[in-house]
């Protein structure tokens, strides 16, 4: 737990000193008083909140980003293993991960988080501060994309043409062989749309933490609009600071999705 902590701490402190010098170069720059009078004057807009607030707004950034990144590779993981578990021939081990998926897909996201913060994190996390908060979330995230992922896998798995299976086996693979060298490369690439936008909902789905105190983007919006009762500024700010990071990670898959598809032309 104090392993997290540190690592929050450390990357946090170099990206201060990096965000520190970019507004030391925009404040130096002339147009930034003129700027910054018409919006604050002029315009009507508490420029000058943001500009007090915004290192808060960059390290709730930090903390989205590594609570959504932390969530999607342990619910990748997971996933994978329930897929399996629902694949299974045996009702007796299917059936568990039914009833894992049902209840995680068929009840709310934010209840889930805080059936984790008040009554699973307390038998491990003592107090209230925010590394069981910032740990609650990620728990609680990847256990419900988990259940998503988990579908994900399934289809993509049983959308691989059974002769594939066939073909690995008369080469003299085992089940195990068979499934990681011939079926999960090939279902992996079909799989690459609905992981995106399960990651994309996942990162938008992470403003949920802010409920149980998380310090991510939206609990610093909601700090600002509490103390001084101005509401278009600070969430029009991180509207943009979410479309930014949806627009980038959706280029990101585009990009993976061309790239494979190239490899497979050749």
């Amino acid at each position: 737990m104090q392993g997290i902590k540190d690592f929050f701490s450390w990357i946090w402190e170099y990206v201060s000193i990096f965000f520190s010098w970019i507004w030391g170069y925009i404040s130096d720059l002339w147009i930034w008083g003129y700027v910054y009078n018409w919006l604050l004057n002029d315009v009507g807009i508490r420029i000058d909140v943001i500009v007090d607030y915004f290192p808060l707004f960059m390290k709730g950034t930090l903390y989205t980003l590594g609570i959504s990144i932390s969530a999607i590779l342990i619910g990748c993981v997971l996933g994978l293993f329930i897929a399996f578990g629902r694949l299974s021939p045996f009702s007796i081990i299917r059936l568990p991960f039914i009833w894992y998926i049902t209840f995680f897909r068929g009840t709310p996201l934010l209840v889930q988080i805080f059936i984790i913060y008040l009554g699973v994190a307390p038998l491990f996390i003592s107090g209230a501060g925010t590394t069981k908060a910032v740990i609650s979330a990620i728990i609680g995230l990847s256990l419900n994309s988990a259940a998503y992922l988990a579908e994900i896998y399934r289809a993509g798995i049983q959308s691989i043409d059974k002769g594939q299976v066939e073909a690995g086996r008369s080469l003299g693979m085992n089940k195990v062989q068979t499934m990681w060298y011939i079926v999960l490369p090939q279902s992996i690439k079909r799989m690459i749309p609905p992981f995106g936008n399960e990651f994309i909902t996942l990162v938008k789905d992470s403003s949920l933490a802010s409920a149980i105190a998380a310090p991510e983007i939206l609990y610093w919006a909601r700090a600002v609009n509490t103390r001084f009762f101005i509401t278009w500024e600070p969430f029009i700010l991180i509207s943009l600071i979410y479309l930014v990071i949806t627009l980038s990670l959706t280029y990101l898959l585009n990009y993976i999705e061309k790239r494979w598809n190239i490899d497979d032309n050749r």
